[in-house]
């Protein structure tokens, strides 16, 4: 069973997302092969929901276009199951409270540690209400991965303070995206949260560019990309995992 501390024990860490199920199940699991190929260090998978409220368009339309392809949960636990043996690195579930909530906590917990799963990260989840949560996933080794927001300055020592897995540091106000600029004070996050724990700190939200993932990467322990990835499944389908693996290699190289 792979650990989220896996990802970050060889230098900066790459973290990729996909939305399960675009453009089908079938590319989805060629696309996660490729990233991990390509020197991905823990993929992000999303679980398709009607109402993604932290992502901007580009996942938004990824996860209607996997919807319109009749994907379930189920088939997102089928899928990771089948592909956890061939990628070899963590794998996380980025889904909503309410995918838990009507699963279940036990039962979703248990079929995602039974697919390899060993986090999940909840951006609609309250901190206060993460105990709840945590203390069900403890039972089944995954980690409940928390989010710093730039608006959490009263809150970030709080919220690092007994966080697990990695930190998942907001990089922008907003949702999710392709940003040109980001003008966020990372560092200073960076530097408090680091004062409270050792639990590592990756950056996402907006980054893009193998320039900026190698800025970024100098104060924080990994850098997490999105919508660049999914923009790319969407205009190459079915032919992108090749895409997919030239621009996961090059963001790599950058950290490197």
């Amino acid at each position: 069973m792979n650990k989220i501390s896996d990802a970050f024990k060889n230098g900066k860490a790459f973290i990729g997302f996909i939305t399960a199920g675009d453009p089908d199940v079938e590319t989805s699991k060629k696309i996660m092969i490729k990233m991990a190929q390509a020197g991905c260090d823990l993929i992000e998978v999303g679980i398709p929901f009607s109402d993604p409220i932290a992502e901007g368009p580009v996942i938004q339309n990824a996860n209607i276009r996997a919807l319109k392809n009749n994907v379930t949960t189920d088939d997102v636990f089928d899928m990771v199951k089948e592909v956890h043996p061939q990628v070899n690195i963590p794998m996380v579930f980025m889904t909503y409270l309410n995918v838990l909530f009507k699963y279940g906590y036990d039962r979703f917990l248990q079929k995602a540690s039974d697919a390899g799963i060993c986090g999940v990260i909840i951006p609609d989840m309250p901190y206060e209400e993460k105990g709840e949560l945590q203390s069900v996933a403890k039972n089944y080794g995954i980690e409940v991965v928390s989010l710093i927001a730039p608006t959490s300055e009263e809150r970030i020592k709080m919220i690092a303070s007994d966080a697990e897995g990695f930190i998942y540091e907001v990089s922008s106000l907003g949702v999710t995206g392709i940003r040109s600029e980001i003008k966020t004070d990372l560092q200073s996050i960076t530097q408090a949260v680091k004062q409270v724990t050792d639990v590592p700190i990756a950056t996402g939200f907006g980054i893009n560019t193998p320039e900026q993932a190698k800025e970024f990467s100098q104060f924080a322990d990994g850098i997490i990309v999105g919508s660049a990835i999914v923009k790319l499944i969407e205009q190459y389908k079915t032919g992108a995992p090749d895409k997919v693996y030239d621009y996961v290699k090059s963001m790599k190289d950058a950290i490197k």
